[in-house]
């Protein structure tokens, strides 16, 4: 894919001019959102529906019935259960390394959810609960057993994005439509 910083400028019968910085927003807004992203955002719509044992639907869910159900969103395939799911993937991932959309496991495998920010993971924590978001406290420290991070190549696409956002626009870059 070109960067943004490639584009000269374009054509057509309208004769339309884009900015530089109107370039870059279009080409941002129609880069494809990587699949942690997808799977997080999912999980994240889904705070306040109610955790059912065995559940993975908006009717109530269990911690490993959200992951399924947020990474099948994204056009991932993970296991059914917390400890399936950790064992799907041979790269594990340390406490210290966490990023958004990691799958981080606790408590002998027995339960998961998904880094949402730094210090914060998007979980269907138990019965008499619901989905929520809470802050990493020492005590899940103590419980960690590890992460899985089911799309690293997405990850590093996002990053990417982000540091195309972070980049100045030249002033001089125009397209002509």
């Amino acid at each position: 894919m070109k960067s943004w910083k490639s584009v000269k400028s374009v054509t057509d019968k309208d004769d339309t001019t884009l900015t530089g910085a109107e370039i870059k927003r279009i080409r941002l807004a129609q880069a494809p959102k990587p699949a942690w992203k997808v799977a997080l955002d999912f999980a994240m719509t889904k705070r306040g529906i109610p955790y059912v044992w065995g559940g993975t639907s908006d009717s109530g869910y269990d911690c490993s019935g959200l992951m399924l159900r947020a990474y099948e969103k994204a056009g991932i395939d993970l296991p059914r259960t917390a400890r399936e799911q950790y064992g799907a993937f041979s790269r594990k991932i340390d406490w210290t390394e966490l990023e958004p959309g990691d799958l981080v496991f606790f408590s002998n495998l027995g339960h998961v959810g998904m880094i949402s920010k730094p210090g914060y993971m998007v979980h269907a924590p138990h019965s008499g609960d619901v989905v929520k978001e809470e802050k990493l406290s020492s005590w899940r420290r103590q419980a960690f057993v590890g992460a899985v991070r089911p799309d690293p190549k997405g990850v590093r696409r996002w990053a990417q994005l982000l540091e195309e956002r972070r980049e100045p626009v030249p002033a001089s870059l125009t397209a002509t439509l």
